[in-house]
């Protein structure tokens, strides 16, 4: 299977420490979406990452559809098998990935607009659901348990994107998430490796 990602994406960074987790073979390809190429808008139509490209010919696009592929093809071992854990495995990677969406949000404000048309309450306003997520978790880290699963995964790859891009500007408030990320790293020692990276 290959992999198209980059380095500071989160989903990619997601989806990386689930298949080495799983222990898939993957072969990750660099891409930089704002070149569009080929191999990238061929096999995606939206033109984002992470894209698998899996053996049997298939395009397998966004990370949740990617990390549901890996789980089927693991015979389940990516994700719970009682229903009450599966689904709080799901309302947590959705929520780490609706976190991500906001932070890519504010960055893509700051990137891509002229200095005196960057947008304040708009990044405000996706800041405030970046607090609240993180709040959230703070107030109630999820347990890491004997068995690691894709929600796990997901706020790993947030706190890496976080750290990467928004270092000291949360941290002070979320303790028990810096924790969290301590345990988890204990579980996953593969973590500094796989997590997002300028």
């Amino acid at each position: 299977m290959k992999l198209l990602w980059s380095p500071p994406s989160p989903y990619s960074s997601k989806v990386r420490m689930a298949a080495h987790f799983l222990d898939l073979e993957l072969n990750a390809i660099r891409v930089d979406t704002n070149t569009a190429p080929a191999i990238l808008v061929e096999n995606n139509p939206l033109g984002k990452i992470p894209t698998l490209l899996a053996d049997d010919g298939a395009s397998v696009f966004d990370s949740v559809a990617i990390m549901h592929y890996f789980d089927r093809l693991a015979k389940g071992k990516l994700y719970p098998s009682k229903k009450g854990k599966r689904t709080d495995a799901d309302v947590l990677e959705s929520l780490c990935d609706g976190i991500c969406d906001c932070l890519l949000a504010i960055m893509y404000e700051r990137r891509f607009r002229d200095e005196e048309k960057i947008h304040q309450p708009w990044i405000d306003r996706q800041w405030k659901k970046v607090t609240s997520g993180l709040a959230h978790l703070s107030a109630k880290p999820p347990k890491l348990g004997k068995k690691l699963n894709g929600g796990h995964f997901a706020l790993a790859a947030t706190l890496g994107y976080l750290d990467l891009r928004f270092k000291g500007q949360w941290e002070a408030d979320h303790a028990p998430l810096i924790d969290w990320l301590r345990q988890f790293e204990k579980k996953f020692p593969a973590y500094q490796e796989l997590k997002t990276q300028a």
